[in-house]
């Protein structure tokens, strides 16, 4: 029985039906072996000599606008597989060379990232920048292809950046992921593409750029709900430098687990929506950044690995807030047009439903993110707010030194979820909240309470939810490193990667 049958048969009040049947199946969950941790080919990867030579100001390398599109380019897919080729698409403010450098994001002795090849020189000149599409707003790019790489069987599955650095000394970037669904890695980390394009403006240019929240007005300013666009599509830069917003948790979380050695392949979100992720290969599932954006099938994936016994850990808040539906670009590509219509009527809602919040889907609140997560987002904070320490004894805490209502100064920030009793709760699960921060909701509401969340159903499959955005930015970045952070998330992942076997 599946959990989502599991849901629904609840729903008729066959908890007792529901939970024989659980036990049945936790009798023949998959075996999970003991973890590789430092002996695996992401620890022998990070033992490669490291660059920081693509940061922008190196060689004198200057930043680029949207209004100008100094270098800009846009890669065909999210991810892509060994053996596989990807597309660039690149535009410059006029006819000259450029060159791509492709790095690897990881750990490398503290450098960041290593160099992997540089092209030759490549022509590039002005590429026309696209109206956005009546009713809709999509902003799409139709560039010819500039350049392609092929992956080597050889490159480590990872976080990847494409580095544009024009003759003229102008930089900018766009990252992708290289999957290896083929290895059985102890640890997935699914990269947030989705809401990475929800998110993009581009071309932010005070005229034209659109996304899912916002749009200019007529007069050039920064509008909202009536001029953002209801699909945006891959086939586009991301906005000025070419870093998606919140990249830098991502980062962060990559660079801090390849540090601690863990057996670990990488995946985009589009991935999980198309079928390219069997969740039971591995032993557990790392959601690292602002993971907003969910199509029905991404969610399925989610769904289908606690099933399999696959733990999961959303390191950041407001996961799965929005459905979404993927669609083909105009080009036939699938998955390079994200679709969410919000509160406007959506005109092609089909089996799957409109694409409006998940806790909007089904009766009662059926689908919201809650049910799967123990705890869904409930505000955005003025400012950052420390995180209050609940269950200070629990195995999650040890070594940390913190006990109960200890503080970590600022770690609830942005954006945060929080238990809220009225909506649905995984089924056939033991919760223990982990922290009860109390913030300012930045929308006027008063007092809100945060919580980090960890769940335990009966086949001893966890599920965490750090609850706020600065949990993935402790683990690594230098502005918010915290070793308490650092140790709890270690904890989990022990916890996580425990072998298991079969019956």
């Amino acid at each position: 029985m599946s959990r989502r049958t599991a849901l629904g048969a609840i729903g008729l009040g066959a908890v007792g039906v529901v939970g024989l049947q659980l036990r049945d199946q936790a009798e023949s969950l998959p075996r999970r072996p003991a973890a590789r941790t430092g002996n695996n080919p992401v620890a022998q990867e990070n033992g490669a000599v490291g660059s920081d030579q693509w940061t922008l100001g190196r060689d004198g390398t200057k930043k680029v606008t949207d209004e100008d599109v100094q270098i800009q380019g846009y890669a065909s897919a999210t991810s892509v597989s060994h053996g596989e080729s990807l597309n660039f698409h690149i535009s410059s403010h006029t006819a000259q060379k450029c060159t791509v450098a492709v790095y690897r994001i990881g750990h490398y002795q503290g450098s960041g990232a290593r160099h992997l090849l540089t092209s030759e020189p490549v022509d590039v000149k002005p590429r026309t920048k696209p109206e956005p599409q009546p009713g809709t707003g999509l902003i799409a790019c139709d560039w010819p292809v500039s350049w392609t790489l092929e992956i080597p069987k050889m490159w480590v599955s990872g976080i990847f950046l494409a580095v544009f650095t024009s003759q003229d000394g102008h930089r900018s970037y766009t990252p992708f992921v290289v999957r290896d669904a083929a290895r059985r890695s102890d640890v997935l980390m699914v990269v947030p593409f989705t809401t990475y394009q929800a998110y993009n403006m581009w071309p932010f240019d005070g005229r034209t750029g659109k996304n899912l929240y916002k749009g200019y007005t007529a007069n050039g300013e920064m509008g909202g709900n009536p001029e953002r666009a209801l699909k945006v599509s891959f086939d586009r830069p991301y906005m000025q430098s070419g870093f998606p917003r919140w990249f830098d948790m991502d980062m962060s979380a990559a660079r801090w687990a390849e540090s601690a050695g863990y057996d670990i392949t990488y995946a985009s979100s589009i991935d999980l929506h198309e079928g390219r992720i069997d969740p039971s290969q591995y032993t557990a599932i790392i959601f690292s950044g602002h993971d907003e954006y969910w199509s029905k099938e991404m969610r399925d994936c989610a769904e289908d690995a606690v099933d399999a016994g696959t733990h999961l850990a959303f390191l950041a808040s407001n996961n799965i807030y929005f459905h979404v539906r993927l669609e083909a670009g105009a080009g036939g590509l699938p998955g390079r047009v994200v679709t969410c219509y919000k509160e406007a009527p959506d005109p092609d809602p089909g089996a799957a439903g409109p694409t409006v919040r998940w806790r909007q889907l089904g009766k009662k609140h059926h689908k919201a993110e809650q049910g799967l997560l123990g705890v869904q987002y409930n505000g955005i904070l003025k400012e950052p707010v420390p995180l209050i320490v609940r269950k200070g004894d629990h195995w999650f805490w040890s070594g940390t030194g913190l006990r109960d209502g200890d503080e970590i100064p600022d770690l609830i920030a942005v954006e945060a979820d929080g238990f809220n009793p009225s909506m649905p709760q995984p089924p056939d699960t033991r919760q223990t909240l982990l922290s009860e921060s109390p913030y300012i909701d930045s929308w006027g509401r008063g007092r809100t309470v945060q919580n980090t969340s960890l769940c335990e159903n009966s086949q001893g499959t966890l599920v965490f939810v750090a609850g706020t955005f600065h949990w993935p930015l402790a683990l690594n970045h230098p502005d918010h490193l915290n070793p308490q952070v650092q140790r709890a998330t270690h904890n989990l992942l022990t916890r996580m990667l425990e072998p298991r076997s079969e019956g």
